[in-house]
């Protein structure tokens, strides 16, 4: 039951997020689909954030929950979410950079790093508070390394 609560709060985060987004919203089914992969990090990340932080009172099983599902998101084969020609030079409705094609090696890279991140925080997360404060700086620096090269900022 909690499982399938946490799989409509994502749901409905994403549709209200895509929902604001609709003016600048792609055409493209390859750029919705990693948009929306992204919206899954942020939501689970945010619940670990939120405890790491003190913003939000740890508890173990919700902190499982989120990491659990960021190993689940980060299995995911993107590959065909990242057609040539999806930059944000061809669509304006995303923020990735066409440095991505041209240094795929390196971004790839960067996945296997989040996804090895996130293996760690599953390991740490229902632990305890400080246990995820500690995997919270590898996981937090693997999604910055990837945005910070090949992420345009915000308008």
């Amino acid at each position: 039951m909690i499982k399938k609560f946490s799989i409509l709060a994502a749901s409905l985060i994403s549709v209200a997020v895509i929902g604001t987004a609709v003016a600048q919203e792609s055409e493209n089914p390859a750029v919705k689909a990693r948009k929306a992969v992204m919206q899954l990090y942020a939501f689970n990340l945010g619940t670990l954030g939120g405890m790491a932080k003190g913003e939000v009172e740890y508890n173990a099983e919700a902190a499982t929950r989120a990491a659990n599902n960021l190993v689940a998101v980060t299995q995911i084969d993107q590959s065909a979410m990242w057609p040539a020609g999806s930059d944000n030079v061809s669509d304006p409705s995303t923020r990735a950079l066409p440095a991505i094609w041209e240094n795929f090696p390196d971004v790839s890279a960067k996945g296997q790093a989040m996804a090895e991140a996130a293996v760690a925080m599953q390991a740490a997360a229902g632990q305890d508070v400080e246990a995820l404060k500690a995997a919270m700086g590898p996981l937090g620096g693997a999604c910055s390394a990837c945005h910070k090269a090949y992420r345009a900022p915000k308008n």
